[in-house]
């Protein structure tokens, strides 16, 4: 299955993808930043191996793969205004981990923070995904699922 998450904000048409590919292998995450700044992405693992990454930057244009294997539960947020020192600690303006840092190590983000969660073969052999707003609005997100069996509806949050 090949997911696709993009995130909106008011000011530009898209500002952040997610495309998972399935494989045997598990699911190849790629984070893509088509805003006209630079965004930081946070990853928190809920389950199964931790990711290579737990935040980076992502410049205007550029993006960052990862390999999560299935059985993987974790979620995707950005981080938008941040600014971080040589060895990876400082703050952002939305979505910043607690911690202040750039490698988020737990889930204490300060909020409102968008999030995308994802269940990689948890259920019955099926992928899950949502966008949540338990955590409240920073920015728009959207989902679109490829490839696998049946016909899912793509969740989208342009606004609060």
């Amino acid at each position: 299955m090949d997911f696709l998450l993009s995130c909106y904000s008011s000011l530009t048409l898209s500002f952040f993808l997610l495309i998972i590919f399935t494989g045997v292998s598990g699911t190849i995450l790629t984070v893509v930043n088509n805003c006209d700044y630079t965004v930081w992405p946070g990853i928190y693992n809920a389950g199964g191996p931790i990711l290579d990454s737990r935040g980076f930057e992502l410049t205007q244009g550029s993006s960052r793969s990862f390999q999560a294997p299935t059985g993987w539960n974790g979620r995707f947020w950005g981080r938008t205004g941040c600014n971080f020192n040589a060895s990876g600690q400082g703050s952002c303006a939305t979505g910043g981990c607690r911690s202040g840092q750039i490698e988020c190590n737990d889930m204490d983000l300060a909020t409102p923070v968008t999030m995308a969660e994802f269940s990689l073969g948890l259920t019955n052999g099926q992928d899950s995904y949502d966008i949540s707003l338990v955590d409240g609005f920073n920015l728009s997100m959207r989902i679109e699922g490829r490839g696998g069996q049946g016909t899912c509806l793509f969740p989208e949050c342009v606004n609060d």
